[in-house]
């Protein structure tokens, strides 16, 4: 029925990963169409690369405002060349709506988040009942008729790119047999997510007690300090690539971990799709709609105050300060043994 379909995806890297369902979905429901993903960014972008159920990765950057501005009219002006037929709206922003409906898609389909309904064809309610992202995501199908499907979060990466993260371990002269583990002590979001710096250092000299361990601490530019302040001293067996690796690399190379920590975050959900074994450490946000999807072992506490959603804690920070070292050693211990996919 529809021939030219537009996906506007998420702007962050784990809702974007959490929206590849829905891409899956929509190419097995529409085999003849051409799929194009609307990205703001190039992280985004970069993301979906290789994906086979797109035709397109159109990528824009944020306009500036809604009035008059050069970027408004490209971005407008490209969203007509297209001819639309049908557009999924993922982001809840009044601004996602406004660009399609100048756009001239013709079917517009979103939750009526943000006052915009009536810049919407398919109007739906959000979901009130507490639920995965992932599920809420393939909830904007219905109107298409497409049912809740069992397709789960997916990345593809190119031989060459494998290759290269293979090379890249070999470089840090870390041996073929090792026993490799990822950490990602960072988040996006803020500082509420994370947990705290001397306990990942602590615990990465407890991993380090097993002589087969090396270690590769990962985040991006705005992390590196935190991350080098961790792993400052701690010897050969530690690598700290903050800072250092493109989207792509990062994603190549957490693919060929042995086993991964991490807090509510963009590299969390990576990780998830790509099948490698993880324990993921969770305080300000609720692992119920944003965890690692079907797969992982969490450590929450479920203090009074969470899930709060904060950028930074108001107050003591008691949701991550509960978690023990000991715990996410044994967690790691039990992942790295039982974890099956």
């Amino acid at each position: 029925m529809y021939q030219n379909i537009v996906i506007r995806m998420p702007n962050w890297i784990g809702d974007a990963v959490m929206a590849t369902p829905v891409i899956h979905d929509i190419r097995s429901a529409y085999p003849e169409a051409k799929i194009t993903a609307l990205c703001q960014g190039r992280a985004i972008a970069s993301l979906l690369f290789g994906n086979p159920h797109l035709d397109e990765i159109f990528t824009f950057t944020r306009p500036n405002s809604f009035l008059r501005r050069q970027e408004n009219r490209d971005l407008i002006s490209r969203l007509r060349q297209g001819k639309y037929d049908l557009g999924i709206l993922l982001p809840g922003s009044f601004s996602s709506a406004w660009w399609l409906w100048r756009g001239r898609v013709a079917k517009r389909v979103g939750f009526t988040t943000d006052f915009r309904g009536w810049l919407l064809t398919d109007r739906l309610e959000k979901p009130s009942v507490e639920e995965h992202l992932v599920v809420t995501y393939k909830r904007l199908l219905d109107p298409l008729d497409i049912p809740l499907s069992e397709s789960e979060p997916e990345l593809f990466l190119t031989e060459e790119e494998r290759a290269a993260a293979t090379l890249l371990l070999r470089q840090q002269q870390i041996p073929e047999k090792s026993r490799v583990i990822g950490i990602n002590p960072g988040a996006a979001y803020g500082s509420a997510k994370c947990w705290l710096p001397d306990r990942f250092r602590a615990l990465t000299e407890k991993l380090l007690e097993d002589p087969d361990v090396h270690i590769l601490y990962f985040g991006d530019e705005a992390g590196a300090p935190l991350t080098s302040q961790i792993c400052d001293g701690l010897g050969g067996r530690v690598t700290n690539l903050a800072g250092t690796t493109s989207l792509r690399e990062l994603i190549a190379l957490i693919e060929q971990l042995d086993l991964f920590l991490t807090g509510d975050s963009g590299p969390m959900h990576i990780a998830a799709a790509l099948k490698t074994p993880l324990v993921a450490l969770f305080g300000s946000t609720s692992e119920i709609t944003t965890g690692p999807y079907k797969r992982g072992v969490v450590i929450h506490k479920h203090v009074s105050c969470s899930p709060c959603y904060q950028r930074t804690c108001p107050i003591d920070f008691r949701c991550m300060k509960q978690i023990s070292v000991d715990e996410v050693y044994a967690a790691m211990q039990k992942a790295s043994r039982s974890q099956q996919y």
